[in-house]
């Protein structure tokens, strides 16, 4: 790779052109770095305004320490990174971009237009004003045999050599929109360890539902429910009965446990807290009512409000037997046993797990087997709830390589 005490004389590449790419070329621009920019698609940053279709949650306003422990495992290695850029670093910076954003009720943190769009287009203007050169339709194809990037792009393929190089090309879910994956042989060709991308904020698969419950209820959603895996504490939240099982924002809150137990063990239950306002012996209590000459559906109705979804949910997963004993059928209500047999595909999924492990890396995000090459973003191997934590990782590890690679190139 070739190297100048100068920087304005040193282009840097950077190869992904959502949030961690966008802000490695923010931070490197802003050292006085050429910088040139490749992005596979006709356009950069889809993914992310994919993600602000339905509102743009952009990071979470939850005390630091709890933010952290969102990322469970990978927790103490992102902490530096997050500190160094933290969730009101990022509200900050977006209001530089004269973006303002409010804290909704669940302590989620929007732009005041709930729109990615706006945000995106003021960042690539700052952007383009500093001099990044975005390439869009390059895809990255490796590096050639002395070690020069491939890249094919309209009018054929190039080899480049710049002072030094960031990968931020996303996971495997929604490859429509760039991050498909495709880096993965190419960095594991290099020796570089690499944790098998795997669903992550997923819906999950049961055995197979009735055709009662498939045709009249997919796609309706469980409110007001608890759930969590058997053993475990409960969430509060909702999900959706689909087609072939459950998705949505609950089932998203626990799928790195539910898929972790399929893993181990072929399979995970989870339990359903159909009435998390009740405790066991209310329920029992509200059955045990003279139900006369009324149907069992219309005593759950009447006594505990339980009808439509929850109901069918009920019926389905619980033996007829329970439906004669109001003390079996109101565990059953607290806590209904829910297997799941595997997440839905990769393609699906919101966002992956896995990717280049960090013990392939310095501190500063540089692989250690090629001096120069940073990694940042979703390819990274961690993961994280839907909640902005995403998006905030992102930014953070971008900001991170992009420093680490101006004080590599000062260093050289």
């Amino acid at each position: 790779m070739t190297s100048d005490a100068n920087p304005s004389t040193q282009t840097v590449v950077i190869i992904g052109g959502g949030p961690a790419g966008l802000m490695a070329a923010e931070v490197l621009s802003q050292a006085g770095f050429k910088v040139d920019l490749y992005d596979a698609m006709p356009s950069v940053g889809r993914k992310f305004l994919l993600a602000g279709v339905g509102g743009m949650n952009i990071t979470h306003s939850e005390p630091s320490p709890a933010f952290v422990s969102r990322y469970c495992e990978r927790a103490p290695v992102l902490a530096p990174l997050l500190r160094s850029f933290s969730a009101q670093a990022l509200c900050e910076w977006i209001h530089g971009l004269g973006i303002q954003t409010f804290i909704g009720s669940s302590g989620r943190v929007f732009p005041t237009d709930m729109k990615a769009a706006p945000l995106l287009r003021a960042w690539l203007k700052r952007l383009r004003e500093a001099g990044v050169v975005i390439h869009t339709r390059h895809r990255w194809l490796g590096w050639t045999a002395d070690n020069r990037l491939r890249v094919a792009g309209p009018e054929g393929e190039l080899a480049l050599n710049p002072a030094a190089t960031l990968l931020a090309l996303g996971g495997a879910s929604w490859s429509r929109l760039g991050s498909d994956g495709a880096w993965v042989p190419l960095l594991e060709q290099r020796s570089i360890n690499v944790a098998p991308l795997q669903a992550a904020n997923c819906g999950f698969e049961v055995r197979a539902w009735s055709e009662l419950l498939r045709s009249k209820f997919a796609g309706a959603p469980l409110k007001n429910i608890a759930m969590g895996l058997q053993g475990e504490p409960l969430r509060l939240g909702e999900c959706v009965v689909t087609q072939t099982g459950v998705e949505g924002s609950l089932i998203y809150a626990l799928s790195a446990q539910i898929r972790e137990a399929i893993n181990q063990s072929g399979s995970a239950t989870v339990e359903i807290d159909l009435l998390p306002g009740k405790t066991v012996a209310q329920v029992q209590n509200a059955l045990l009512k003279p139900r006369g000459s009324r149907s069992m559906s219309k005593h759950l109705h009447s006594q505990l409000g339980l009808d439509g979804v929850k109901a069918a949910l009920l019926r389905e997963l619980s033996p007829a037997a329970t439906f004669a004993d109001p003390a079996l059928l109101a565990l059953a209500i607290k806590a209904l046993p829910l297997t799941l047999i595997k997440p839905r595909p990769l393609e699906e999924a919101i966002s992956t797990a896995g990717g280049v492990t960090f013990e392939a890396l310095d501190e500063h995000l540089m692989v250690e087997a090629l001096p120069g090459v940073f990694c940042a973003g979703e390819m990274l191997d961690w993961e994280a709830p839907t909640g902005g934590y995403l998006l905030t990782a992102c930014f953070a590890s971008g900001r991170a390589a992009g420093l680490g690679m101006a004080d590599w190139l000062r260093r050289q």
